[in-house]
C-alpha cells in the first residue's frame, strides 16, 4: 500500500473526495495551501486541517457570470440586493464567483460608473467578483478613450441592449462591436427586437389584457428570433466574439447553431428558469404571476426540450442565473400598485442561490448530462470565456474554491428560504436532490452546514488582463 506523503506546509486535505476535474473524477486527496490547489489525486498525510469527503462530491466553485446587483433597472428601479445581500445568498447556493454588470446611466461617464460599482462591491461583496460595463450613452465626452482604457485596465465583458430606454441603435452596436475587436473585449447582449415588442404590448394593453399572464405574449418568441438572428449577423461582420444572453426559445438556439456553422465566433447561454418553467408559472391570482416574470420570458416545453438539446450539442455553452432580484412589495414588483399591468411591473427573479442546486438535481441527479457537464456549464466554461484565468476548474495552481457536495440530500424549497433580499423564492415547492454542504473560497470556509461565515469586504475583484478568447465551434451535429 502506498504511504501518504508528507506536505508539511499543507494548510488544508479534503481527503476520500470525488473530485471533478477538466481531466474527469479523480478519487483521492485534495490538497491546499495559501488559498491555491496544490494537488489532486495525491495522497496526503499530514496538513493543519482535514476535511473527509467520503461519500460526497468535489466540485469547483460556482461561476456566475450574469447577475443583477445593487444596480438600476432600464424601468429606472433599484434591484432588491446589495453586493453583501447578493455576494452571501451566492455563497450559500455554492456559487465563490460572479460577473455583475456596471450599468452607466444616461449622461455619465464610463468611468464615472466603473468607480461607484467598484466602491459598492469592495466594501460589500464576499466573494470574488467582475463587471461587465453596461453601455447606454455612447455620446457622452470621453467615451471611446474611457471604453479603451477600461478594457485595457480589466473589465473585458461589455454588455449592450436591443430594447428597452436604454437599447443602442444599429450603427451603435456596430461601432461597439468594432471598439471590442480592437481591444480583446467581448460583447455580450440582450437581443430582442423592440418594435415587435412595443406593438405587441400596446395590442394587449389596449385590449385590456394586462395581467401578468399576458406577459409572455408581450414579448413573442419572433422578437428574440430576430434580434438574434441580427447579432449573430452583426458578428459575422465584424467577426467579433459575441455572447447572446439568456436564449429562452428553440428557434434562437437554431439561429446560433447556424451561425456557428458558418464559423461566426458567437456563443450563449441559457438560465435554469427557462430549462425547468414554463409560461404557465405566470398564470397566477391578482398580481401574483409578477413574481416570475423575466424578459425574455419563459416559454413552452418544446423550448426546453430544445435547450437541453443545443446544450448537449454544444450550441449553448453555459448556464447563468440572470439573477434580477426585486420584492413582491411597493418598492419593488408592486411599485407601480396593485393594480398595475405587467408593462408596469419590474422584469426578474432571483437566481444567485438556486442556479446550482437546481442544475445539479437537473444533471447530476437526474441524468441529463452528468457531473462533469454540470461542472463544465456552471464552473468551467464561464470562467474560461470570461478570462478568469484562476477560477472554475480544480487543478493545481488553481485558486481553492471548492465546493462540497451531499449528492443524496433532498432539499424542498420554502416560500421564503433564500439569503437574498428579495423575500421569496421562486421555486418554492421544487425538491432538489444534492446539496452544497461546504463552501470554501481561496481556501476559507465560506459556508458549512447552511451557516455562513463570509466577511464584509472579502471578495476580490478579479483582473482580466489578457483579450478574452474565441469561440471553439461545436462539432457535435444538431
Amino acid at each position: 500500500m502506498e504511504d501518504k506523503k508528507m506536505h508539511p506546509s499543507v494548510d488544508l486535505v479534503i481527503h476520500d473526495s470525488q473530485v471533478v476535474t477538466p481531466d474527469g473524477v479523480v478519487d483521492g486527496d485534495l490538497a491546499i495551501t495559501d488559498g491555491k490547489i496544490l494537488s489532486v489525486g495525491t495522497p496526503v498525510s499530514s496538513a493543519r486541517n482535514h476535511i473527509s469527503a467520503k461519500g460526497k462530491i468535489v466540485t469547483p466553485g460556482g461561476v456566475d457570470p450574469h447577475a443583477h446587483i445593487e444596480q438600476m433597472s432600464g424601468m429606472g428601479q433599484w434591484n432588491a440586493d446589495t453586493f453583501e445581500t447578493a455576494t452571501k445568498s451566492a455563497a450559500m447556493g455554492g456559487t465563490t464567483s460572479v460577473i455583475s454588470f456596471a450599468a452607466q446611466a444616461k449622461g455619465q461617464s464610463l468611468t464615472d460608473t466603473i468607480a461607484g460599482y467598484a466602491a459598492r462591491a469592495s466594501k460589500g461583496a464576499m466573494i470574488d467578483y467582475a463587471f461587465h460595463i453596461t453601455l447606454t450613452d455612447t455620446t457622452v465626452a470621453g467615451f471611446d478613450n474611457d471604453l479603451v482604457t477600461l478594457i485595457n485596465a480589466g473589465h473585458r465583458s461589455l454588455k449592450v441592449f436591443t430594447t428597452y430606454n436604454i437599447q443602442l441603435r444599429d450603427a451603435d452596436l456596430l461601432k461597439i462591436l468594432a471598439k471590442a475587436r480592437q481591444n480583446g473585449a467581448l460583447v455580450c447582449v440582450h437581443a430582442e427586437n423592440d418594435a415587435i415588442i412595443t406593438q405587441a404590448r400596446n395590442a394587449l394593453i389596449e385590449a385590456g389584457q394586462v395581467s401578468p399572464k399576458f406577459h409572455a405574449k408581450s414579448r413573442p418568441k419572433i422578437a428574440e428570433i430576430e434580434a438574434v438572428e441580427r447579432i449573430c449577423r452583426f458578428a459575422e461582420y465584424i467577426n467579433q466574439p459575441v455572447m447572446l444572453f439568456h436564449i429562452s426559445c428553440s428557434e434562437a438556439a437554431v439561429a446560433i447553431r447556424s451561425a456557428q456553422s458558418r464559423g461566426v465566433p458567437v456563443w450563449a447561454e441559457t438560465c435554469p428558469h427557462y430549462l425547468l418553467m414554463t409560461d404557465d408559472v405566470l398564470n397566477k391570482p391578482a398580481l401574483d404571476g409578477a413574481k416570475w416574470m423575466c424578459s425574455p420570458p419563459q416559454r413552452k416545453t418544446s423550448d426546453q426540450v430544445a435547450l437541453w438539446h443545443a446544450i448537449h450539442s454544444g450550441t449553448l455553452s453555459l448556464i447563468s442565473s440572470d439573477h434580477a432580484p426585486y420584492r413582491f412589495d411597493e418598492t419593488g414588483k408592486l411599485a407601480a400598485g396593485l393594480n398595475a399591468g405587467f408593462h408596469q411591473i419590474a422584469n426578474g427573479l432571483p437566481g444567485l442561490e438556486t442556479r446550482l442546486p437546481l442544475m445539479f438535481n437537473a444533471m447530476v441527479s437526474e441524468g441529463q448530462g452528468g457531473v462533469e457537464a454540470f461542472v463544465k456549464l456552471t464552473s468551467q466554461a464561464p470562467a474560461q470565456i470570461y478570462g478568469l484565468e484562476h477560477k472554475g476548474a480544480i487543478s493545481e495552481g488553481m485558486d481553492a474554491d471548492i465546493v462540497i457536495w451531499n449528492p443524496y440530500k433532498k432539499v424542498t424549497y420554502a416560500a421564503n428560504d433564500l439569503h437574498d433580499n428579495v423575500g421569496y423564492n421562486p421555486w418554492e415547492g421544487f425538491t432538489v436532490k444534492g446539496w452544497p454542504e461546504h463552501v470554501i473560497l481561496r481556501g476559507q470556509t465560506l459556508m458549512k452546514n447552511n451557516t455562513f461565515y463570509g466577511k464584509l469586504g472579502n471578495g476580490q475583484w478579479l483582473d482580466r488582463q489578457r483579450p478574452l478568447m474565441r469561440p471553439i465551434m461545436p462539432t457535435a451535429k444538431p
